[in-house]
């Protein structure tokens, strides 16, 4: 790569956001482009939606004409690379949605240059970037890739709210389609990164991002059943992975929770479970795995159920508080967030459903739960809090004073273990 490099990072969203500034604070000059025009504005007026992301940092990069963002993909003439950033869900029928990354090849196609290097950075299922997004962009462009343009795919690692999740610190995995796409990519990234790892191919980058994720899912589901064992039981689960976590080797802790949250564990492993179909083999213990971690918010329903009846009480004409709709503490995500499932069940059942999280004071327009759109969070105020028959507490934010929930109300389900350190609490505890 030269040493004057202007890129441009496609997708501003949890991912695409940080790598753009974190690239302009190595001096590179970074356009990042969204299809969202409101989005583009905010950025370029320097305003953070994001937040973990200081509006400060945004407004530094801009001032130094670092960064700039748009939705015009014909600056993509202007670049040496292009950063592929955007959303990869699932489909109702749990299967890859790729439309959000071939319809931005196109549009990449019709302004790439020779020499270019295009990046995908998306999770996905191996042979994605090869089989998928190639033919787009020859065809797009009538260039061939690996000798008119370079192609690499690089997983990102980000960790929202995660301080030690950063480009700058964390090794930066990078396959390239040829020998020298991979130079290409390992010198771009080596601006950014302390620590640029090679692997052999876009494949094993892949499939290298989909272990990542399906390690965790997998060890998260086996601490969620054995939750649901240990309480029939009568043991709590988190004393028990207190004490096994006292060993020093060949154990490593993972918690339960109310299910699972983010755009990588609740999905990337389904896109392995499919690739794997291709090739006739059926990914038995992920798909499991996936199958415990969905059916959490069902047994936290129950377990509210539970918690009302010992009150005399039925869900129906129940006022219930959620706490917490981000999927984890100190951040504003709510992507694939499990509180979101456990309240449309429990307003299904006749509950009066409200939440409150002090990240999230409005429930912005989203794919998934377009009911809930709009929706306010309840003041933290005793008067408030006092009128509700059950609160279930689905993310443990910092700042939530929980000794003040113990007192205020008279019946918790606590998913996330945030009531253990009050033990003199007025309020009836069940752990869930």
């Amino acid at each position: 790569m030269s040493e004057a490099v202007r890129i441009a990072v496609v997708g501003m969203g949890y991912v695409g956001l940080p790598l753009s500034l974190q690239f302009a604070r190595a001096g590179v000059a970074v356009t990042g482009l969204d299809i969202s025009a409101e989005r583009v504005e905010q950025l370029n007026r320097g305003e953070s939606f994001i937040k973990h992301i200081a509006a400060e940092t945004i407004r530094e990069q801009i001032d130094k004409n670092r960064f700039r963002a748009s939705t015009d993909y014909a600056c993509i003439r202007e670049v040496s690379a292009v950063l592929i950033c955007v959303p990869t869900p699932l489909s109702r029928h749990r299967e890859p949605n790729l439309s959000f990354v071939l319809n931005t090849g196109r549009q990449i196609a019709a302004h790439l240059n020779r020499g270019t290097l295009v990046v995908l950075e998306s999770t996905t299922y191996p042979g994605t970037t090869e089989e998928q997004l190639l033919p787009i962009l020859e065809e797009g462009s009538g260039l061939k890739a690996g000798e008119d343009f370079h192609l690499a795919y690089s997983p990102e690692r980000e960790d929202p709210g995660n301080p030690d999740s950063s480009v700058d610190r964390v090794p930066k995995l990078v396959g390239g389609l040829t020998a020298e796409c991979l130079r290409i990519t390992q010198a771009l990234y080596g601006r950014v990164s302390g620590s640029v790892v090679a692997v052999s191919s876009c494949r094993v980058a892949e499939a290298a991002k989909l272990l990542e994720n399906v390690f965790r899912s997998v060890n998260i589901a086996l601490v969620n059943e054995l939750k649901v064992v240990f309480t029939a039981m009568g043991i709590d689960i988190w004393e028990v992975i207190e004490a096994a976590g006292t060993k020093p080797f060949g154990f490593m802790p993972f918690y339960p929770g109310p299910g699972l949250g983010g755009h990588c564990i609740p999905i990337d492993p389904f896109y392995l479970t499919w690739k794997a179909r291709e090739y006739g083999r059926h990914t038995r213990f992920i798909e499991l795995a996936g199958e415990i971690n969905a059916s959490m918010p069902e047994y936290v329903v129950n377990r509210a159920a539970e918690a009302l009846n010992e009150g005399k009480r039925s869900v129906g004409g129940s006022r219930i508080l959620v706490i917490g709709l981000a999927y984890k503490p100190e951040v504003d995500d709510m992507r694939e967030s499990p509180s979101f499932p456990i309240m449309t069940a429990l307003s299904g059942m006749g509950a009066e459903v409200e939440y409150y999280d002090p990240f999230i004071p409005v429930i912005p327009p989203s794919r998934e739960h377009m009911e809930w759109e709009g929706k306010h969070s309840i003041d933290w105020e005793e008067s408030v809090i006092a009128t509700f028959d059950l609160v279930i507490i689905c993310t443990a934010h910092a700042s939530i004073r929980f000794e003040e929930l113990g007192e205020w109300c008279a019946r918790i389900v606590d998913t996330r273990n945030a009531m253990s350190g009050f033990g003199s609490v007025s309020a009836t505890v069940s752990k869930a």
